[in-house]
This record gives C-alpha cells, structure tokens and sequence, in this order.
C-alpha cells in the first residue's frame, strides 16, 4: 500500500510541470526544479508551485525559468519572486521582525490555550476547595446560611 502511495504522489508530483515548460538544459532546469520545490503557491497555499496545477503556479515557473535562461543566479530568481509576492512565497520564511508572527504564532497560540486550561483547572479546583470548606461552619454560621439560602429562593419568582 505505501509504495504504491509514493509512486502516485511522484507521479502527481511529475504531472504539475508540463513538458513544454521544460528547459532543454538539463542543469537549469535542475535549478528550476530545485527553486521551484522552495516556493508557495500563493493559490494552494501549502503546496510548492512544482506541485501545483494551478494557473498562477505555471506562471511562476514560467518566470523561474525565464530568469534563469537570463543568467539570474538561484539567489536573484529568490529575490525576485520574494519582491513580487513577499516573504509567505518561501516555503521555509526566513525568521525576522516580519514574520516573527508566522513562525510564532502556532506556538503562542498553543502556550495561551495550555495557560487558559491550567487557570481553569485552578478555578475549578478553588471552586471545590470552596465548596469542602462550608462543611467546616459552627452550627450558628450553618443556620446563617441556611437562613440566608431560604431567603434567596423565596424571593426569585
């Protein structure tokens, strides 16, 4: 079952690139390949643009390969497409004041939502700690409190 799982996920993978945006150069367009694995497609979000069928992905690997076909180095096709779309392009985002957010966000949110448990748990605890200490009243302070209970149902409707 797994490796026919690979060989479709390969194939998928061989079926987003249309042999007509091929390169005849075997080594550009290996780092055509090679960029193309690093970039978003700003459609898909979480797929490469190497993977993708969508008609933006097609441009943007049209682009690739037209920079490279001018002489562009890997690092300027890079600069390029990150001027154009901005840093959510990188599958990998570099980490800076910018996108601080992206790479931090899923952790923060994770040590907030484990916080608002714990002080749940807390008051929950305070709560029944509360609750195991009425038993502790003198006889005079239960009736208080009785009287008081008494009081309060009789006066809801």
């Amino acid at each position: 079952m797994l490796p026919a799982l690979l060989v479709l996920g390969i194939s998928m993978s061989a079926l987003a690139v249309d042999p007509a945006e091929m390169l005849p150069d075997r080594a550009l367009e290996a780092r055509a390949r090679t960029i193309s694995a690093e970039v978003r497609c700003v459609v898909c979000q979480n797929q490469s643009i190497d993977d993708s069928n969508a008609e933006i992905a097609r441009d943007m690997r049209r682009a690739i390969r037209e920079r490279l076909t001018q002489g562009d180095s890997d690092a300027q096709v890079i600069a390029f497409l990150r001027a154009r779309y901005g840093d959510f392009v990188l599958l990998k985002p570099p980490f800076d004041w910018r996108t601080g957010l992206m790479w931090l966000g899923a952790p923060l949110a994770l040590l907030l939502a484990a916080f608002a448990l714990w002080r749940g748990v807390r008051r929950t605890q305070a709560r029944q700690a509360g609750l195991s200490n009425a038993a502790d009243l003198s006889p005079g302070e239960r009736a208080r409190l009785d009287t008081l209970l008494d009081e309060d149902r009789e006066a809801r409707p």
